[in-house]
């Protein structure tokens, strides 16, 4: 199977396009610019949603659900917003379809236009915002703390599985407070939240640091965010976390009385994260041979596969490993028996590390008879001979340790591919030749940003959060600078 991956060394785009769709995570649609996301690959999405919903939930969010169509004069009250919005949405001009004159063809009725054309859903701030005005009317309305789980669309021209489509699925939190500092507070606490998420489920590091205005979220204050690195030294966000100050309050006229019954603009945050997490997964941790999964995240964290001859091993086998599979099951580890007959156990090993399962369980007439399994750990392919009575605390002790062990080898790699730069010349150098961030001064102007960028391509993916202050020159105009912050070329 792995001979159907391109290597990473010899071109790391298609060799995530072919780890996607080898692996049955997702695949091509027949709409352009869109992916079915295959149930392998909907089964992890699941097992991030369950995550992230419950950190959610145990800080005092809900869930609910706006609608998917936005009337196009809401986009127009927060300038910001629909200059940000306004080359990526899809509008709905129409309600209605009929046959042509030969009653073979489906064409759009001209006499069904809408009064008002409808904006698929890019994000939510403006629908919700319209609501909230009805649902706020007072400080002890307040903190409204609601989350949605829905699909957007943000028509993109240059497309990839997972990291950039034109509909994705992901989760956007919408809050509404009554002070500055609440709503800056909640920021945080979310920004938290996705790198804890992301550290401890993913087993991906990752810098949390503040985006520039150039790079900020349409219409918020301030944007928060984590940025990760991938195994090629490119820069993928991995999630953000908005401040809107009174911005979409004042749009939609979203006030509430305070405690000392004055009328006030409601304080709003806006954050989220989505199906790119996915790719960003396959570009960490994964390597030529398929997929290298979490444990905490793996749709399957154990499969066993039987090694036999005959049909008297082949029933001796299925008892036993029915057994351990029940026993793991009950100690709550995801797991399957492949009793299947139609591949062979070397087929079935090829297929299960093209997926990414991190433990894979061998099970012979002969390790039966010595009371042994043998266990190959995913990650580093190593492989230990178990006692079947200690199954269960063996793989529930392997399954934290390759957990860890990803998580350490991500960081390890982010680590030394964090390098600075004091002169336009090692910047470029390092660019060019190392990848990963490159540490350097900036005089902190939009137009010195937009000339590295257009110079390297690279952009400024964080000021790094609780930075330490050193005086500096900027890298490319030599003025003043007060610290450094994060460069990379990034998906």
């Amino acid at each position: 199977m792995s001979k159907e991956i391109t290597p990473r060394s010899q071109d790391y785009s298609q060799w995530y396009n072919d780890l996607v769709l080898k692996s049955g995570l997702a695949d091509y649609s027949a709409v352009r610019g869109c992916m079915v996301i295959k149930p392998y690959g909907y089964a992890l999405w699941e097992n991030m949603r369950d995550a992230l919903d419950k950190m959610f939930k145990d800080t005092g969010h809900v869930n609910a659900y706006f609608p998917l169509f936005i009337p196009k004069s809401f986009l127009s009250r927060e300038a910001a917003h629909v200059e940000g919005f306004a080359k990526e949405c899809a509008v709905v001009t129409h309600y209605r379809l009929k046959t042509d004159e030969s009653g073979k063809e489906v064409v759009v009725d001209p006499d069904a236009r809408l009064e008002e054309e409808l904006i698929v859903r890019p994000t939510s701030e403006t629908i919700i915002w319209n609501t909230y005005k009805d649902w706020i009317q007072s400080h002890r309305d307040l903190p409204l703390l609601i989350n949605q789980w829905a699909n957007v669309v943000r028509w993109e021209m240059r497309t990839r599985l997972f990291l950039r489509t034109a509909e994705f699925l992901w989760q956007e939190g919408h809050t509404a407070h009554a002070t500055r500092e609440e709503a800056l507070k909640e920021a945080e606490l979310i920004l938290d939240i996705y790198a804890r998420f992301a550290e401890e489920f993913m087993a991906l590091p990752v810098i949390k640091g503040i985006k520039t205005p150039n790079e900020r979220f349409a219409g918020a204050e301030e944007t928060y965010c984590i940025e990760a690195l991938m195994q090629d030294g490119k820069a993928l966000q991995a999630g953000t976390s908005h401040f809107l100050g009174q911005n979409f309050a004042k749009a939609f006229d979203v006030k509430f009385l305070n405690r000392e019954n004055k009328l006030e603009y409601v304080w709003a945050t806006s954050w989220g994260v989505s199906t790119r997490l996915i790719g960003a997964l396959v570009m960490a941790h994964a390597d030529d041979d398929g997929l290298i999964l979490p444990p905490r995240l793996a749709p399957l964290q154990v499969v066993i596969v039987p090694i036999y001859k005959g049909e008297e091993q082949k029933n001796m086998i299925d008892e036993k490993a029915v057994s351990i599979l029940n026993s793991l099951k009950q100690a709550g580890i995801r797991a399957r028996y492949d009793d299947s007959d139609t591949a062979r156990p070397g087929w079935k090993f090829a297929e299960y590390e093209m997926k990414g399962v991190p433990i894979r369980l061998a099970l012979g007439a002969r390790d039966l008879q010595n009371q042994l399994i043998e266990l190959s750990r995913r990650d580093t392919r190593e492989k230990f001979q178990i006692p079947i009575d200690n199954i269960v605390s063996a793989v529930n002790d392997f399954l934290a340790q390759i957990q860890h062990s990803l998580f350490e080898r991500a960081k390890t790699f982010r680590d030394g591919h964090i390098t600075p730069a004091d002169t336009w010349d090692d910047f470029e150098r390092i660019l060019n030749e190392k990848g990963g961030f490159v540490s350097a001064h900036w005089d902190g102007t939009a137009e010195t940003e937009e000339a590295i960028k257009e110079k390297t391509k690279a952009t400024i993916r964080c000021i790094p959060l609780n930075p330490v202050a050193e005086k500096g020159n900027c890298i490319l105009t030599g003025k003043p600078s007060n610290q450094r912050v994060l460069f990379a070329r990034a998906y």
